[in-house]
C-alpha cells in the first residue's frame, strides 16, 4: 500500500510562492496529484532564493516546500504565456494561487476570467486577509497572520510581550486548511462534476487553530484569553509546564502534564518520581488543591526532574502519564527513528544532492509517501506542454526560442523527465 497513487489522475496547476500555498500543493503532491508549479522564467518563486547557501542551488527553504512537483517556467508578461496558462487550465482540475491582493486579476487569470476556460475547475486563493475583511488588500506573511489571527495574544510569558509561534500556523497551517477544503471539493466534482471557488484568509486560518482561546473567553466573563508560557490556555492545573532536567542546557527540560483531564495520572507520577507518600495527601489529592499550591507542585517535581536528562524522564514517566522531552532540531534530526519510519526521508536532488527533510507524516498502509526531489526552474517547461497540451517539439522550441517559456534543457537531461 502507498500514498503517492491516492490522488493519481488530479492536475494542479499551482501559482504560488513562498510557503502557505505551497505547503498545500506539496501534500497534495506527496499524495500523487501531478502539481506543475508556474513560475517567473527569470528568478521563479521567491522561496528558490530565501537562505540561499550558494548562488548555483536553490535555497533549502524551497526544497523544503516543493517535493515532488514539476516546473514550468513561463513568462506571464507576454500574451502568449498568460494564453498557455488558460490552455493549461482547461486540462486542470485545480488552480491555485496566491499573489498580492488584485495580481492575478491583472494578469487576466482572476477566477471570472478562468471559469470561461473550465467551469468544473476547483480555483483557489490563499490571501492575507479573508474576502470582505476591512484588510482584504493588505499583504501579509505567516508573523502578520500569528498577530492579527490572535495567536501571539496567547503565546509567550505571563508577563512578558506576545510572541511569534515557533511552528509556522499562518502558513502551513493555512496549506492544510485549504489542502483539506480542495480534496473536499474534488470529491465533490467526481461526483457531480461542480466546480467551487475557495479562498482562504491566512488570518481567518489562525483564528481556526486557536478555538479553545475563544472558549477560554467565552467561560470567564469574556475576558480576552491570556498568555501562558508553556501552560496550556487557562493555565490549567499543575504539574503542567517544562520542568528543568540534569544538563542545563537552553532545552533540557522535560514537558509534563498531570492535569484536572485524567486524575489518575496526578498519583502515577507519584508512583514514577518515588513519592508514594504523597498519594492521598490532602494538599495535593485533587486538581483545585494542586491549583491552590502550584509552586509547592512544581517545586516537588522539579526537585526530582533535575536530578535525570530529559530522556530519563520521558521513560520513566511516559508510559504512566504524558511526558514529552523537548527536543531540538539537532536531536531530531539525529534520531535514526525518524529516518527508520521515514517520517524524516532522504531527497535525491539533481544539484543540492542529498538532502534530508521532513515528509507526509501519515503512512499508509507500511509507510508515508516518498519524497521526491523540488524540481529546478522550469526543468519541466516542455515536458508539461507535451503532457498536457500534446505541443510538439517544433511548438515548444518555436516557445522556447520567443523566451514565453524557459527551462535548464542540461538539468532537464539529468533529471530525465
Amino acid at each position: 500500500m502507498s500514498g503517492e497513487n491516492c490522488l493519481a489522475g488530479l492536475k494542479i496547476l499551482d501559482l504560488t510562492q513562498f510557503e502557505a500555498g505551497p505547503s498545500c500543493t506539496e501534500a497534495l503532491a506527496w499524495l500523487g496529484a501531478d502539481v506543475v508549479k508556474i513560475e517567473n522564467p527569470g528568478s521563479g518563486d521567491p522561496g528558490r532564493s530565501l537562505g540561499r547557501t550558494s548562488p548555483d542551488a536553490d535555497a533549502l527553504y524551497f526544497l523544503q516546500y516543493n517535493s515532488n512537483k514539476r516546473s514550468a517556467a513561463i513568462n506571464l508578461k507576454d500574451p502568449r504565456g498568460v494564453e498557455l496558462v488558460k490552455r493549461l487550465v482547461a486540462c486542470a482540475d485545480v488552480m491555485i494561487e496566491n499573489f498580492a491582493p488584485g495580481a492575478i486579476e491583472r494578469l487576466g487569470l482572476g477566477y471570472e476570467a478562468i471559469k470561461l476556460v473550465n467551469p468544473a475547475i476547483i480555483y483557489c486563493q490563499v490571501k492575507g486577509f479573508g474576502a470582505g475583511s476591512p484588510f482584504e488588500k493588505n499583504l501579509a506573511f505567516d508573523m502578520i497572520a500569528q498577530a492579527s489571527g490572535g495567536l501571539m495574544s496567547i503565546t509567550g510569558e505571563e508577563d512578558g510581550k506576545p510572541c511569534k509561534a515557533g511552528a509556522t500556523v499562518g502558513d502551513t497551517g493555512t496549506g492544510m486548511v485549504m489542502a483539506i477544503s480542495i480534496l473536499a471539493a474534488y470529491v465533490r466534482r467526481l461526483r457531480t462534476g461542480q466546480g467551487e471557488h475557495l479562498v482562504v484568509g491566512m488570518q481567518d486560518s489562525v483564528i481556526h487553530y486557536i478555538r479553545n482561546a475563544f472558549a477560554y473567553m467565552d467561560r470567564s466573563d469574556g475576558k480576552a484569553a491570556p498568555r501562558i508560557g508553556s501552560r496550556t490556555v487557562g493555565g490549567g492545573q499543575p504539574p503542567i509546564g517544562v520542568y528543568p532536567c540534569k544538563g542545563g542546557g537552553p532545552n533540557d527540560y522535560v514537558y509534563i502534564y498531570a492535569g484536572a483531564a485524567s486524575p489518575e495520572h496526578w498519583n502515577r507520577l507519584l508512583k514514577a518520581m518515588g513519592r508514594e507518600d504523597l498519594i492521598g495527601d490532602t494538599r495535593y489529592s485533587t486538581a483545585a488543591a494542586r491549583l491552590e499550591r502550584r509552586a509547592e507542585v512544581d517545586e516537588i517535581v522539579t526537585n526530582w526532574t533535575r536530578q535525570f536528562d530529559k530522556h530519563t524522564v520521558m521513560r520513566l514517566v511516559g508510559a504512566t502519564a504524558p511526558a514529552g522531552a523537548v527536543l531540538d532540531t539537532r536531536e531530531i534530526a539525529d534520531d535514526p527513528t525518524f529516518e527508520q519510519r521515514k517520517i524524516r526521508q532522504t531527497m535525491a536532488h539533481p544539484v543540492i544532492g542529498n538532502y534530508t527533510m521532513s515528509g507526509w507524516p501519515v503512512r499508509f498502509g507500511d509507510a508515508p509517501p516518498a519524497v521526491g526531489p523540488a524540481p529546478l526552474l522550469g526543468q519541466h517547461s516542455g515536458h508539461v506542454l507535451a503532457d498536457w497540451l500534446k505541443m510538439d517539439d517544433v511548438a515548444i522550441g518555436t516557445l522556447r526560442e520567443a523566451k514565453v517559456i524557459a527551462g535548464d534543457v542540461a538539468a532537464t537531461a539529468i533529471a530525465a523527465e
